[in-house]
């Protein structure tokens, strides 16, 4: 059973940081709707309701991935570039794992239908067709484990892994602490995807861990800082970016 203790809650949107009411975003609607996710040819693809690419396009976009250098990849995922309504593409490369930590390349691409208009290539980016892009960029995550299950975070700082697991573990197994104000519930909590730890992190004495929105891409995040009370987490601000 979850014990409940003194809580602060922030909410502000990704347009205006510590307003008490989110304003929606443009395409906020459509980003609810269910993100289409689809794995063939050992490629999975995860593609945003306004934004599916057809067969061709998809050739278009691999041929592109491959002239920067990412000749494996693994996915292509498209975006919402909010506040516009424009859209985006990336494409992820085959992943490399050294110990605890994973890197693999992504490749931004712009699609002429899709991006803001009149938008045109840039200095050193390539075009195939309505498509260009620049060079493709390196991101890392750390492996963390609980129990027997592997989770990955974008990055843990200020804590050993020992100690980010051991949090971690709290928080997906709902062993917190935390009062429900009047906007804050069990159902907000819920809301928040514990096992895709987006970073873990500690700086003097205040520990800070970021999660997404279990709506998935365009749904928003949570940010929350937490002490640790015997041992276990204890939430006492909550940040959310809705769209």
């Amino acid at each position: 059973m979850i014990e409940r203790r003194p809580l602060v809650l922030l909410v502000f949107s990704l347009s205006f940081i510590g307003q008490l009411k989110a304003i929606p975003l443009p395409g906020a609607e459509q980003a609810k709707e269910a993100t289409r996710i689809v794995k063939s040819g050992g490629i999975e693809r995860e593609y945003v309701p306004r934004a599916q690419l057809t067969a061709e396009e998809e050739k278009t976009v691999l041929a592109l991935a491959k002239k920067q250098g990412i000749t494996k990849v693994v996915k292509i995922k498209t975006y919402n570039l909010y506040p516009s309504s424009a859209r985006g593409i990336s494409v992820q490369g085959a992943e490399v794992i050294k110990d605890r930590e994973v890197s693999y390349q992504v490749l931004n691409i712009k699609y002429k239908k899709w991006f803001h208009p009149g938008a045109k290539p840039g200095k050193g980016e390539i075009q195939l067709d309505d498509f260009w892009a620049g060079k493709p960029y390196s991101r890392k995550q750390t492996i963390l484990w609980v129990g027997e299950t592997s989770y990955r975070c974008g990055s843990v700082q200020g804590l050993s892994f020992k100690e980010a697991e051991s949090l971690l573990g709290h928080l997906i197994e709902g062993k917190f602490t935390y009062d429900p104000g009047p906007r804050i519930n069990d159902k907000l909590l819920d809301q928040v995807d514990w096992k895709k730890p987006s970073r873990i992190g500690k700086q003097g004495d205040v520990i800070s861990v970021g999660f997404p929105h279990k709506g998935g891409t365009g749904s928003g995040f949570f940010d929350l800082q937490v002490e640790l009370v015997e041992g276990k987490p204890n939430i006492k601000q909550m940040f959310q970016a809705i769209p």
